[in-house]
C-alpha cells in the first residue's frame, strides 16, 4: 500500500510520518487541521484479504473502534475519530509522547525489577477496566504499550492492531486466533475460547521479558514458538536475575501457567500480589520515562515546566536538498493558516538538513532558526524557544557586538520566555541588563521598548515582593510616559491603577 506524506484523510487529518506498517495496514503520525494538534492515524485495507475474510475484518475493525471509544481509563489511548475512506478504514487516536516498552527495555539493560513491577501494576489497572466491559485485548505485548514522559503507561490497540501487524498469526478464517506468537496463551494458540485469563498469560510473558531480557519461548517459526508455549515450562527468572524477589518470580510462573485455572483469578488479583513489591512513597529521580514515578508521588504535577527541559522533537528522516526550500514554503503556508504545531515540527525537522546543505552559520539556516524560535514562542513552547534565542543572541553579538539591535531583540524575547516559565528573578536580571542599551540613543535607543522593559521590571519587582522598588520604578515610568506619550496613553492608566493599589497596600 503506497501512501504519501501530506495525504489528507477525511478532509481533516494530514498524514506526516509512517511509524508502523503491517501486512494489511499502516500507522502514521498526523495533524488534525481543525484543532492544530498531533494525532496518530491507523489505516486498514480489508481488500488485502479475500471475500468473507475482508467482511469479517471490516466488522471486527468497526466493532473494536466502537468498543475502544467506550472504555474510559487514563491508561488507554483515547480514540478521537473513526470511519472509512475509499477502500480504507481509518482510526484516529491521541498521539502519545513517550517510548514503546520494547524500546524502553532495549535502553535499560538490565531492566530494574521495580520498574517491571510498576509497569505490570499499571497494566493490571488497564486490563481490569478492559475486562469489565468485557473485552479481551488479545495482543498485549511491549510494542503495544507506551511509557510516557511522566512514567505513566498507556495501552494501545485494544484488539485493532491484532489484525494489522505483520508478526501476528494470519487471519485465515472467521474466528481464527489472532495475536503475536511470542505472547500467545496456549488456549489462544489452539483456537480455543479466550478470556481475561488470556491477557494475564500475555502479561506474564511481558513481565518475564522485562525481568530476563527475553521472552520465555522463542523459535525460528511461529509453529515452533506455539509448540513451546503448549508443552515447555518457562525458565524461572531468578536463575537469570537472582536479585528478583521470590514473590515476583512466583507470580510470573503463575501467570505463565498452561492451564488458565492455575493463573491468578483476575487482573485485580494480580495487582494485589504486585502491591507489596511496589515502591513506597518518596521522591523520584526526576528522570523521564520512570514507571515507578506514579507510585512514588501519585497525582503529582508533571513535568514541572519551570525546571524540567521540555522533550526535544523526535528525530525526523533527513530531508533531501531539494525539499528544504519547499519545506520553508510549506511552513509559511501553515503559519498563514494558523497551524502552528505542524509548522514547528517541520521547522525542527528541516534544520539539520538545511545546516548540512548550507552550513551551520549560513544566512539560510540563521533565518530558519529565527523562524523556529519565533514559532515556538507562538506555540507557547517557551522552554524550547529559550535556548534557541540565547544561541541566536550570542552568535549575533559575537559577530556585531553586544549592542547589536538583533542580538538585543533575541535577548529581550529570551527574557519574555523566562517570565512565562515562572522565573522572575532571571527575567528581571535580563531586563535590567538590556535597559541601558535601549536607553542609549547612540547604541540601540528605542523609546517604546525602553518603556516596555521598565514596565516589566516594575511588575517583576512586584512579583518578587519588592514593593518599594516597584513603586519607585513605576512612579518614574509614569512621569516619563506622560511626558513622552501624553496622559491618554494606555500605559498611563495601567500604571496609575498599579500605583494606586500599591499605595493602599503600603498605607
Amino acid at each position: 500500500m503506497s501512501v504519501a506524506t501530506g495525504r489528507m484523510i477525511a478532509n481533516r487529518y494530514e498524514l506526516s510520518t509512517l511509524i508502523g506498517q503491517g501486512g494489511m495496514g499502516q500507522v502514521w503520525t498526523a495533524y488534525d487541521q481543525r484543532l492544530d494538534r498531533r494525532v496518530a492515524v491507523k489505516l486498514l485495507r480489508p481488500d488485502k484479504v479475500a471475500g468473507q475474510e475482508a467482511d469479517e475484518l471490516r466488522r471486527r475493525f468497526v466493532r473494536e473502534c466502537r468498543v475502544t471509544a467506550q472504555v474510559d481509563h487514563p491508561g488507554l489511548v483515547t480514540v478521537h475519530d473513526a470511519g472509512s475512506e475509499g477502500e480504507e478504514l481509518f482510526l484516529v487516536m491521541q498521539y502519545v509522547d513517550g517510548a514503546d516498552l520494547s524500546d524502553h527495555l532495549a535502553e535499560h539493560d538490565p531492566y530494574p525489577w521495580p520498574w517491571a513491577v510498576a509497569v505490570a501494576a499499571q497494566l493490571c489497572a488497564v486490563l481490569s477496566a478492559v475486562h469489565a466491559v468485557p473485552i479481551v485485548h488479545r495482543d498485549l505485548k511491549p510494542r503495544n504499550v507506551m511509557v510516557k514522559q511522566d512514567g505513566t503507561v498507556t495501552v494501545l490497540d485494544l484488539g485493532v492492531a491484532s489484525v494489522m501487524d505483520t508478526d501476528t498469526t494470519r487471519l485465515t478464517h472467521t474466528g481464527s486466533p489472532i495475536g503475536s506468537p511470542a505472547y500467545m496463551a496456549p488456549e489462544q494458540a489452539m483456537g480455543g475460547a479466550v478470556g481475561p485469563y488470556t491477557d494475564l498469560y500475555a502479561l506474564g510473558v511481558l513481565l518475564h521479558e522485562l525481568l530476563s531480557g527475553d521472552v520465555p519461548f522463542s523459535g525460528s517459526t511461529a509453529l515452533g514458538v506455539l509448540h513451546r508455549h503448549l508443552y515447555e515450562p518457562p525458565l524461572p527468572v531468578r536463575r537469570l536475575r537472582p536479585e528478583v524477589p521470590p514473590a515476583l518470580e512466583g507470580l510470573v510462573l503463575r501467570l505463565l501457567s498452561k492451564d488458565p485455572q492455575h493463573r491468578p483469578g483476575s487482573a485485580q488479583e494480580t495487582y494485589e500480589q504486585l502491591l507489596p513489591l511496589l515502591p513506597a512513597r518518596g521522591m523520584p529521580t526526576g528522570a523521564p520515562l520512570d514507571p515507578t514515578r506514579p507510585f512514588l508521588r501519585p497525582h503529582a504535577p508533571w513535568p514541572d515546566r519551570a525546571r524540567t527541559p521540555a522533550p526535544q522533537p523526535q528525530a525526523a528522516p533527513a530531508v533531501e536538498k531539494a525539499d528544504v526550500a519547499g519545506a520553508v514554503d510549506e511552513v509559511k503556508r501553515l503559519l498563514g493558516e494558523g497551524r502552528i504545531t505542524q509548522a514547528v515540527d517541520i521547522l525542527g525537522s528541516i534544520l539539520p538538513a538545511a545546516a548540512a546543505e548550507h552550513g551551520e552559520h549560513s544566512p539560510v539556516v540563521r533565518t530558519l532558526r529565527k523562524q523556529y524560535a519565533a514559532t515556538l514562542m507562538d506555540d507557547g513552547q517557551y522552554r524550547r524557544a529559550l535556548p534557541e534565542l540565547r544561541r541566536l543572541a550570542d552568535e549575533r553579538a559575537a559577530e556585531a557586538g553586544q549592542a547589536d539591535p538583533q542580538s538585543l531583540r533575541f535577548r529581550y524575547e529570551a527574557a519574555q520566555c523566562l517570565e512565562q516559565l515562572g522565573e522572575p528573578a532571571a527575567a528581571l536580571a535580563e531586563y535590567r541588563a538590556l535597559l541601558p542599551y535601549y536607553e542609549n540613543q547612540y547604541v540601540a535607543g528605542d523609546p517604546e521598548i525602553s518603556l516596555e522593559v521598565r514596565r516589566r521590571i516594575g511588575h517583576l519587582l512586584l512579583a518578587l515582593g519588592d514593593r518599594g522598588a516597584a513603586h519607585d520604578t513605576l512612579a518614574r515610568l509614569l512621569h516619563d510616559v506622560e511626558r513622552l506619550r501624553g496622559p491618554g496613553h494606555p500605559m498611563v492608566a495601567e500604571i496609575r491603577r498599579t500605583l494606586q493599589w500599591l499605595g493602599q497596600v503600603r498605607g
